[in-house]
């Protein structure tokens, strides 16, 4: 019998584990008469194609992972499989049909069974019974978390939780498929909390897998040529013993078995983290590490009726002293939605977040999951929300359509602008100069764009948008918001070319250029690619040369000079 297990990815930069860890779990049990290949695609592929890449393998059984990004387009793609081989048995797996298998069963024929939870012991079960013409949900011992109609009844068990250490996922077949994206790597299974928005919860207290196998998985894929590494351990550092062995072991090795400029990113609950683990990461190359802490809210009622267990204070104190290392990437962020939090309590806790000067902030949607407290308890959480993939929030009693609808247009303008890299000393300069607190900043500056229309807008085009609107705020100094845009643009963008919004016609430039080159402190290295401009409202020359990003930041190094000294010369 021949199985394909198959996962949509969002992006084809991402390289999804979990069949590979079905993979690993099928040759573990070593099933008879059945061979199994694992296929990927993405969601914005042709999906003629993507089918044809299934077909290909002749399969008598076909495993879906599921998730939020890619449900329709299975969906879809499990339908012309089943068009095109009838008697093919399809099977979803996956937190997007974990908690709703019955509905899943009831609106879509062409789905044989939903094997809900961990699958690294179902699946190889499942594909053994099919291939020996076993009717599996009669199977002795029963398939953990099985899910299948019979008759006119539908039978779902709970989501299987694994009591053991799965087998690696890491093969050789593996590591010849993942061709540079970014690896997952995971050393523990389950959360220690329960969160009301979150699934994590759900999937089992915290298991710890043995060092000596993270150990071995961190050398492995550091050397795939992959160039970033993401630990998908919901809390990595929920045990501070297991997460500072793994800290300490990448800080021992890198550079030596771990190639320099590979980057390790990890989930935080930033409120526990300990001294040892400070200590750890203060250690670290720049670049070396990328932290993402979940804060969602700043609100303690809001935080308290979601089940989060968070001190705010003792969260932003560790955040500020993470950032202040300089050498990791930090992303924290916030969800629109909860409760208890209407517009201005959302602009509170983003003003919050805001401040403490993370490399990204990022402003998402309540999305109600299946599975999920908030979705499971309407009368608890109140809540409207779409019916369909992501199940986004429409309204809630404190939050309004229209104030999502502003909420878009912020996280549009944050992403672009603070998020990006590209305008952060711009919009520092302009929350100077203005007097706007951050939210009312994005969310005005957002709506403006919008009406504008930014969907797919140039660049250039946009930097212009940025440009008119915050010089027509109180307090701005034109000169100054484009010395700010110039240096911008000069650090984030290596043609060293300015749009036509800044450009200033001055015979002063090349003079500039020359000088800057004559000089032996100031002169560009052979073949190093440089951009030069004038900063007219501080009254300097400024130049970049396109040599090394920071990685922290991604931005190269500005150096300036007092025009005066090139008069003075």
């Amino acid at each position: 019998m021949n199985a394909v297990l198959f996962a949509l990815n969002a992006k084809y930069i991402h390289s999804s584990l979990a069949p590979w860890c079905l993979l690993a779990g099928v040759e573990k049990a070593k099933p008879e008469n059945v061979t199994v290949l694992v296929r990927e695609g993405t969601i914005n592929e042709n999906e003629s194609d993507v089918l044809c890449r299934i077909l290909a393998c002749e399969p008598d059984a076909v495993c879906f992972s599921c998730y939020l990004w890619n449900i329709r387009e299975t969906l879809r793609l499990a339908a012309a499989v089943k068009r095109q081989r009838p008697d093919a048995v399809i099977v979803l797996g996956g937190p997007e049909v974990s908690y709703n298998a019955a509905e899943v069963l009831r609106e879509n024929p062409q789905v044989d069974y939903i094997l809900s939870g961990e699958g690294e012991t179902s699946v190889p079960m499942l594909l053994c019974a099919v291939a020996e013409g076993r009717d599996p949900v009669s199977c002795v011992p029963q398939i953990p978390g099985l899910c299948a109609r019979t008759g006119d009844a539908i039978l779902e068990r709970e989501p299987c939780v694994l009591p053991d250490i799965p087998p690696s996922p890491y093969s050789e077949r593996y590591l010849q498929t993942l061709n540079g994206r970014i690896a997952y790597l995971e050393t523990s299974r389950g959360c220690p909390y329960s969160c009301a928005f979150c699934l994590s919860g759900r999937c089992g207290k915290p298991r710890f897998f043995p060092l000596e196998q993270a150990y071995r998985d961190i050398i492995t894929l550091a050397n795939s040529g992959a160039q970033t590494v993401k630990f998908i351990d919901r809390t990595f550092n929920a045990n501070v013993h297991h997460a500072d062995a793994i800290l300490s072991f990448i800080l021992e090795h890198y550079g030596r078995e771990i190639p320099d400029g590979i980057c390790f990113h990890f989930e935080l609950a930033g409120d526990i983290l300990r001294e040892s683990t400070f200590a750890l990461f203060e250690k670290a190359p720049a670049g070396a590490f990328q932290l993402e802490i979940g804060m969602q809210s700043f609100c303690e009622k809001t935080l308290a009726a979601v089940r989060r267990k968070t001190d705010s204070r003792v969260l932003q104190n560790n955040i500020r002293r993470l950032i202040a290392m300089g050498n990791m990437h930090v992303h924290i962020d916030l969800i629109a939605g909860l409760p208890y939090e209407d517009l201005a309590g959302f602009g509170e806790s983003f003003n919050t977040g805001y401040a403490l000067g993370a490399q990204m902030l990022q402003l998402g949607f309540l999305k109600l999951l299946h599975g999920a407290a908030m979705r499971e308890e309407p009368q608890e959480y109140p809540c409207e929300f779409s019916p369909d993939p992501p199940y986004e929030v429409i309204r809630t009693p404190w939050i309004t359509p229209q104030d999502l609808d502003v909420l878009r247009g912020a996280e549009d303008a944050l992403e672009r602008c603070y998020n990006s890299g590209r305008f952060r000393g711009t919009v520092e300069y302009v929350l100077r100069a203005s007097g706007l607190a951050p939210f009312e900043f994005y969310c005005r500056f957002g709506a403006a764009a919008k009406a504008h229309g930014t969907a797919k807008i140039p660049l250039d085009e946009y930097t212009a948008l940025l440009y008119d609107w915050c010089a027509a705020l109180p307090g701005v100094d034109a000169a100054l918001l484009r010395d700010a845009l110039v240096c911008d643009r000069l650090t984030t963008n290596s043609s060293g070319r300015l749009p036509h919004c800044l450009h200033v016609a001055d015979p002063m430039l090349g003079k500039v250029v020359r000088m800057l080159a004559a000089d032996p402190e100031t002169a560009p290295l052979p073949g190093v690619k440089r951009g030069v401009a004038i900063l007219y409202g501080a009254k300097k020359a400024a130049f970049v040369d396109y040599t090394q990003k920071n990685p922290v930041t991604g931005r190269y190094l500005l150096h300036t000079r007092s025009i005066d000294n090139f008069y003075a010369e």
